[in-house]
């Protein structure tokens, strides 16, 4: 059975009458949804329960709302609330912009962390930290305008007649590595200090957020997400190739272009909040996909298993040394890499590698 056709036994049309507006109901990816939910929720009560001053689980629901002790309330909300904030909301961006991409160019190995985007932001962030070029921009700054410069670039270098989702991977491909070959260099000539610095966001990091970072994510993602949501229609269309979604009346060139940009706001922004946390993008829609049986990642269960992802890595960051915090993208590459093996045989064996 193929992806289309477990997709379409796994939805269920309805139509309301007032006001008249159709869709297709999907059984199975409302449950998930809802399950991701619950998982994320708990998980991220637990990221703010543990910690030097551990709190029960009660409380902390309680100081999320603003009640019980003033001491409990103040820990939770001002010294832990803003990086389990930074590890959901970055965990959402990513899981959403890797379902863009992987859907729009129809190939499950296009991710932000395939094409370019997270390393150029990387390069950015150490040209500006070695080579003195933030001009007090800041490395969430830096790491912004590294991405969206890369994105524009790849764009511009694929573009022929149109940027077809082929191109986007390979000239994606070439400048990542090209960025990759850039900051390694970087870093062998700076000092050992800023080094450090770099390699501290370099990993992807949730340690010392702040509601900085938080509010500017936040802002953004009100705007991005319902964007991205509102591309359904075109998503559907391209997962068919460009001449039958021409003939059924999407603009594709605009519709790329457009999922292109959301999808670059996205990483763009969550690489400047958090570093370029690695393979969150990648894995999160095709476990999402796997979970919801559908034919192409669901942008809502994405996000949510992207969260989800991001969530229970930093966890697992935070405890798998006693005493010592490590960066949440040390335990996302350890866990990606394996997902990444995995796609790569098996686009190999369905002959869609290359």
């Amino acid at each position: 059975m193929t992806a289309l056709a477990a997709d379409r036994r796994a939805r269920r049309p309805f139509r309301l009458a007032v006001p008249p507006v159709s869709g297709v109901l999907r059984p199975r990816l409302i449950a998930v949804c809802a399950a991701l939910v619950l998982a994320v929720f708990l998980l991220f009560c637990w990221g703010v329960a543990i910690g030097d001053y551990p709190v029960s689980f009660p409380d902390v629901v309680k100081a999320l709302a603003g009640s019980g002790d003033p001491g409990t309330v103040l820990v939770v909300q001002e010294l832990r609330l803003p990086r389990a904030l930074t590890g959901l909301l970055v965990g959402v961006a990513f899981g959403i912009s890797g379902a863009l991409f992987q859907t729009m160019t129809r190939n499950p190995l296009a991710s932000p962390d395939m094409i370019g985007l997270t390393e150029g932001a990387g390069t950015a962030v150490v040209a500006g930290i070695v080579l003195g070029w933030d001009g007090g921009l800041g490395i969430q700054t830096l790491g912004l305008l590294g991405a969206l410069g890369t994105a524009l670039l790849v764009y511009l270098l694929a573009w022929k007649n149109g940027a077809t989702g082929y191109r986007i991977i390979l000239v994606g491909i070439g400048v990542s590595w090209m960025c990759t070959s850039a900051t390694d260099y970087l870093l062998a000539r700076g000092q050992q200090f800023e080094a450090q610095a770099a390699l501290g966001w370099l990993v992807g990091n949730l340690n010392g957020r702040t509601w900085s970072q938080v509010h500017t994510l936040a802002l953004t993602m009100v705007v991005l997400v319902p964007m991205a949501l509102a591309t359904g229609r075109w998503l559907r269309t391209l997962q068919l190739g460009d001449d039958v979604a021409a003939g059924l009346g999407t603009p594709v060139r605009t519709a790329r272009l457009v999922l292109m940009l959301v999808g670059v706001g996205l990483i763009a922004f969550g690489t400047a909040a958090a570093g370029p946390v690695a393979f969150v993008a990648l894995a999160a829609p095709q476990i999402a996909q796997r979970l919801a049986g559908t034919a192409w990642p669901p942008l809502v269960a994405s996000g949510l298993t992207g969260a989800l992802v991001v969530l229970g890595s930093d966890l697992v960051a935070r405890e798998v040394i006693p005493g010592t915090e490590l960066p949440v993208g040390i335990v996302t590459g350890v866990v990606g890499a394996p997902v990444l093996l995995w796609l790569l045989i098996r686009t190999n064996r369905a002959g869609s590698g290359g």
